[in-house]
Order: structure tokens, then sequence, then C-alpha cells
């Protein structure tokens, strides 16, 4: 695992500054959130250290890129390249660091939108990227977020997912599909408890 994680820390110290000090931000809070959900620290560390490997490629990169791995391109993805960054990282970090491990990979490739099928690992993953501090312009509510991520990922999910979803159709911007189908999941998974 360690040797694993060393290239990936290679790898992020080749990005710009500012997004290498996200992830370590985003590394930070995905091994806080791992002690609360008995998920293997190192794990956790791993999956933020790679969720944005693919985030300083330009859209165009990315739009060629997902087109040549034969990843799905959605309209949504089209109008919004940047969306494809965490499927495209997920498929150069199985491919060029020979991470094999499908909890990680699923936690990069839905990071941004979300996805019904993240398990514990990936929804620490994808919290952790949101409660970036640096972020709070973007997220002002990330104090009652990062609530609700100590003591149910879940909620905590739905909370991001509604927030963003009706941000979204107030400014009128394309929704992902992936974004839809988590939004629908965890609204479920709320209504069951």
């Amino acid at each position: 695992m360690q040797e694993i994680i060393n290239r990936v820390r290679d790898r992020v110290s080749r990005l710009p500054i500012g997004l290498q000090s996200h992830i370590y931000r985003v590394e930070d809070i995905a091994v806080r959130l791992s002690a609360k959900y008995d998920v293997d620290p190192n794990l956790a560390r791993l999956g933020a250290l790679c969720h944005d490997v693919a985030r300083a490629m330009s859209d165009q990169e990315l739009l060629s890129k997902a087109s040549s791995i034969g990843l799905p391109i959605c309209e949504v993805d089209r109008k919004i390249p940047i969306l494809l960054h965490g499927p495209v990282g997920a498929e150069i970090i199985r491919t060029q660091d020979y991470v094999e491990n499908e909890a990680i990979l699923e936690a990069v490739y839905w990071h941004t939108t979300g996805s019904s099928t993240l398990d514990v690992l990936g929804k620490i993953v994808f919290l952790a990227d949101k409660l970036d501090p640096q972020k709070i312009t973007k997220y002002p509510y990330q104090s009652q977020l990062d609530e609700l991520a100590n003591t149910d990922l879940d909620a905590a999910m739905l909370e991001f997912l509604r927030r963003e979803v009706d941000t979204l159709n107030i400014q009128g911007d394309p929704i992902h599909p992936g974004m839809i189908d988590a939004l629908g999941y965890f609204s479920s998974v709320e209504c069951s408890k």
C-alpha cells in the first residue's frame, strides 16, 4: 500500500501548487473521517490523494481521454467536461499507478457527482472534497455538512446533493444524471430510516 501511496504522491507533486494544497487538505479530512467510520486510514489517504489527479487537464484533454478509453460521455459531460476528471482520474490511477482497489476507483470516479454505488470510503472521499475549508464560499453550509459527516454519512450526502441540485436549478445550469441518481438514492435511504 505504501508503495502505491508514494507513486500517487509523486503524481500529485507534479500538479499545480493550488491543486496540490487542496488534495492535501482533502487527505487530512478523509483520514479524520475514516477514524469515525472504522475505515482503514491508508485507504482514505489514497482515495483523497487520487481524487483530483486529472483535475488540471483541459476540457479538450478530458473529452479526448474519456473518448479514447471508452468512458460514457453524456450531454452534460460535453457541456461541462470538467465533470469527467473523476472518471478519467480513476482510469489514470488504475492503468498508470496500478491502483486495483475497486472502492478507491469508485470513490475517484464518482467524487464530483456522487453515486448510489458509493461505499463508506467513497462517501468519505466525496464529502472530504466538499469540506475543504477553501471551498467555504462555494459551500457556505460547510459547518452543517461537517456535523452531519461526523455522525451520518448518508445524511451528509443527501444534504450536499439537495443543496447542490437546488443551486444548479436556480442558476439554470445542467445537472449531471449521476447526481440526479445519487440524490434519488440518498433521498430513499433517508425515507427508509
